[in-house]
């Protein structure tokens, strides 16, 4: 409920944070894209950085998952997470305290969130990485995850279709030069960041409006289902209306 600003700050912490939703499974499953390799968690505190992790788990359990699971027409409670090691370099190992506070955050207050993880565009020095990095994790956690052979791509498109699949799995390198805002799902452009950021300015401005002691609520638009019950359900009282009516008549 409380917005990181000013925007820039955010905008920042998007282009050191590599994160974004790229799509959904077939079935139905949020896929959640890490820029692992090129996060340099340097344009901000520690603790935004955090905020904003918390923040993306909150509208992915508020709003993403309700919205997969009626879309669905199933429960939806977990989400796939592709990790992009591409760019990871050994001096990665300097932000194990930033890495562990998030992911203390998951194990802590998001257990089970995660069904699976997939890493791609894993360089020679990962399994290095990968030794220091695997201890930290829950047993649970470490069952989850899958090493993919180069960019993965072939293996993901087993799970989901080509275009949710991250843009760094379908083609060669990940230049951001070359990908427009809505492809590139890092980008505080894409829609799901724009989507997000106007949730949260939403949810700070119901707060401020509890405290003065009003509230302004969005009135969704009726659903034609909806509507169309009540039709019936007018049209039954009126059918009775005329038989009590008749019936009282006919009494008299």
């Amino acid at each position: 409920q409380k917005p990181i600003i000013p925007v820039d700050l955010y905008r920042s912490i998007r282009e050191s944070q590599l994160v974004g939703l790229s799509g959904y499974s077939k079935e139905g499953v949020p896929v959640f894209a890490f820029g692992v390799g090129q996060s340099t968690y340097d344009k901000a505190s520690v603790h935004y950085y955090v905020q904003s992790h918390i923040q993306i788990n909150e509208y992915r359990d508020r709003i993403i998952l309700p919205m997969a699971t009626k879309k669905f027409r199933r429960p939806i409670t977990t989400c796939i997470k592709v990790l992009d090691m591409t760019g990871l370099k050994l001096s990665a190992l300097s932000l194990l305290k930033i890495l562990t506070a998030i992911s203390a955050v998951d194990e802590l207050n998001y257990p089970e969130k995660a069904e699976t993880y997939y890493i791609v565009n894993a360089p020679y020095i990962f399994s290095a990485c990968w030794k220091v990095v695997k201890p930290l994790l829950q047993e649970r956690t470490r069952k989850k995850v899958h090493v993919l052979s180069g960019r993965g791509k072939d293996e993901l498109l087993k799970i989901m279709d080509h275009l949710s699949i991250p843009h760094f799995c379908r083609r060669e390198g990940s230049s951001k030069a070359s990908l427009s805002s809505v492809d590139d799902c890092f980008s505080l452009d894409h829609p799901f960041h724009q989507e997000l950021y106007h949730y949260i300015e939403q949810q700070a401005l119901n707060q401020e409006l509890i405290k003065q002691g009003s509230l302004h609520v969005d009135i969704p638009d009726q659903d034609p289902d909806d509507a169309m019950i009540v039709e019936v359900i007018q049209a039954e009282f009126h059918k009775l209306g005329e038989q009590n009516g008749s019936a009282d008549g006919d009494h008299k």
